[in-house]
């Protein structure tokens, strides 16, 4: 009997190799500058497009180490830890010792940076709605729900899982 084994694995490279072009059309329009000065534009506030990720990022992730940040952000932690001194400067964000480690200061939101999110948030729901306006509402769940699965587990050791992987039968 004639194994499909071969097939599937094909196809599996096939459906991996559209769903790496569908990440990178994705990421494309969500790192142009464009997509970020129309986001602040939506929500009403005055902020360079530089700082409007990290605010962002802050919000969501705070408390958090410029380190983490610039690696998160692709920048360098010179760079983000500039940036981040200026949005403590605009009291969007204040920085503090780490309770875990003394050396690390961490960046957390403040009250005016929330208050900033806050109306990011709204202009991305506005502008969100819009792109999924013709979506069925399972097929937007099912998408939430993949897309978090998918992220909880492309931030594990990628190379313990091909190790893995390989140690099953590859």
């Amino acid at each position: 009997m004639p194994s499909t084994k071969n097939v599937q694995n094909t196809h599996m490279s096939e459906q991996l190799r559209e769903l790496h072009g569908a990440l990178i059309e994705i990421v494309s329009v969500m790192n142009r500058p464009q997509r970020d000065e129309q986001m602040v534009r939506e929500a009403g506030i005055s902020l360079d497009r530089a700082l409007f990720p990290l605010l962002v990022t802050v919000e969501r992730l705070g408390p958090i180490g410029v380190v983490e940040l610039a690696d998160r952000a692709g920048r360098d932690y010179t760079t983000v830890s500039r940036q981040v001194a200026k949005l403590e400067s605009l009291d969007l964000v204040e920085r503090r010792g780490s309770t875990a480690d003394r050396r690390v200061r961490e960046a957390v939101i403040s009250p005016k940076g929330k208050a900033m999110t806050d109306r990011i948030d709204a202009a991305r729901e506005r502008m969100g709605r819009a792109i999924f306006e013709r979506w069925d509402e399972q097929d937007f769940n099912e998408l939430v729900r993949l897309m978090r699965k998918f992220a909880e587990d492309i931030g594990g050791d990628i190379g313990a899982n091909a190790t893995e992987s390989q140690g099953e039968g590859g």
